[in-house]
């Protein structure tokens, strides 16, 4: 699934490309990955509309409408945005096409159709259960300390949690736990100011490590032009089972937490 650095990396790519251009036609080839509204009204919203702007929250892509409205995507498993320069025609696992008054196409394709999109005049009625932002500057160990303090869950199933932070899942969250040297089945209200500290730095550091790396590649994240991201070659733990630790050796061990898929080492996190 295309977590905060995917799909940041979409949005900064996708962005200049976009904002500025009016949407002249969206065709809508499986009306399932329209969410909240009829096919027919998000279509009548968004065809002749300009994209003003395009931020994101968590995992969603909010696209700013003139003159109203917002567009929320989100990607969900196997999600993809791809930008042509002219038309092509896609394939059958693309779901719905924006054409743009420039001829260039905005393409949306997901293997899965997991992902939906919303038009909405009130965006936080979708991305309003959303807790803060893990890379601004308001989020702050006492606020992330607090958080934790009030729950008994395993520490790796608070990192999932998108009420608790925003914008993780599975590879950050394993990632972030092993640089700040946590083990994934800790409980969230046993970490000392210190741990959390440790841990509220860890999930900034590889969040922007792997932004500039464009992201994790695996099997079905691509960027805008169809390209991938590097970061996969960087991580330490996740889906390294049976691999020695970067730092001491010790064979990377999986178990499962909250019915996730989760890797650590047995020795820098015990």
């Amino acid at each position: 699934m295309p977590e905060l650095p995917e799909v940041e990396t979409i949005r900064r790519e996708l962005a200049p490309r976009v904002v500025g251009r009016r949407i002249n036609e969206v065709e809508i080839r499986w009306p399932g990955i329209i969410a909240r509204v009829s096919p027919d009204i998000f279509r009548q919203r968004v065809q002749g509309a300009r994209v003003t702007g395009m931020g994101r929250r968590g995992k969603y892509l909010l696209w700013t409408l003139e003159p109203e409205g917002t567009v929320i995507v989100h990607l969900r498993m196997t999600g993809q945005l791809h930008h042509h320069p002219s038309p092509v025609p896609g394939d059958k696992h693309t779901h719905l096409i924006m054409r743009l008054d420039d001829g260039s196409e905005v393409h949306y394709r997901d293997v899965r159709k997991f992902g939906r999109w919303y038009w909405t005049s009130a965006p936080e009625e979708v991305v309003g259960h959303l807790g803060p932002e893990p890379l601004s500057p308001e989020w702050t160990v006492e606020e992330f300390a607090a958080a934790l303090g009030r729950r008994r869950r395993p520490i790796k199933a608070l990192l999932l949690d998108q009420g608790v932070v925003a914008g993780l899942g599975n590879i950050y969250a394993d990632e972030a736990l092993f640089v700040a040297g946590i083990h994934p089945l800790r409980r969230g209200d046993t970490l000392h100011v210190e741990e959390v500290r440790r841990l509220h730095e860890a999930i900034r550091q590889v969040l922007l490590e792997a932004l500039h790396a464009g992201g994790s590649t695996f099997s079905t994240y691509q960027r805008p032009d169809m390209g991938e991201g590097t970061y996969q070659r960087r991580h330490r733990v996740f889906r390294r089972t049976g691999h020695p630790c970067p730092v001491c050796g010790t064979p990377i061990e999986r178990i499962r937490v909250s019915g996730r898929s989760t890797h650590f080492c047995p020795h820098c996190q015990r």
